[in-house]
């Protein structure tokens, strides 16, 4: 799983013009899955995410989690994370999942997130074309690839 994730003040996707998700404080999370990808990359990578220290604490430092100051998350599903652009102009996506194993994985990462967080999290919704609006707050862009723990 490959995660771009996203300090933000605020946060919404919209689906034909219809809201479907909005959030203040918290996560933008865009989530790439890949054919390879299991439930022990959503374990780790759901409780990385939620513990990750990229919130200000009360000296302006970057120590609290998203538990920490009880930010809120949207989780989007983005097959471009996979893109491979090392041939040609043309990205390719052969190592994005297909939609049978992507959704089911997908899923399960929301699921788990919300579990872990204690609350529900934000989604767009999976293969539309959706507008995402951002605040980003920092700003603070971090990628994660559970394949390459760094």
């Amino acid at each position: 799983m490959r995660a771009v994730i996203q300090r933000v003040t605020k946060a919404s996707v919209t689906v034909d013009d219809k809201l479907i998700s909005k959030i203040n404080l918290g996560l933008l999370i865009l989530l790439g899955v890949e054919t390879n990808d299991t439930k022990e990359d959503i374990d780790w990578l759901t409780r990385k995410i939620a513990n990750l220290r990229i919130f200000n604490d009360d000296k302006g430092v970057m120590n609290n989690s998203l538990l920490d100051c009880k930010g809120d998350a949207i989780v989007v599903s983005q097959f471009t994370l996979y893109a491979a652009t090392k041939k040609g102009n043309r990205p390719s996506y052969i190592k994005a999942a297909k939609p049978d194993v992507a959704i089911p994985l997908y899923t399960t990462f929301v699921s788990q997130l919300e579990n872990t967080l204690g609350k529900p999290v934000g989604t767009g919704v999976f293969g539309a074309d959706m507008k995402v609006d951002l605040r980003n707050d920092g700003p603070v862009t971090i990628i994660i690839d559970t394949k390459n723990k760094e």
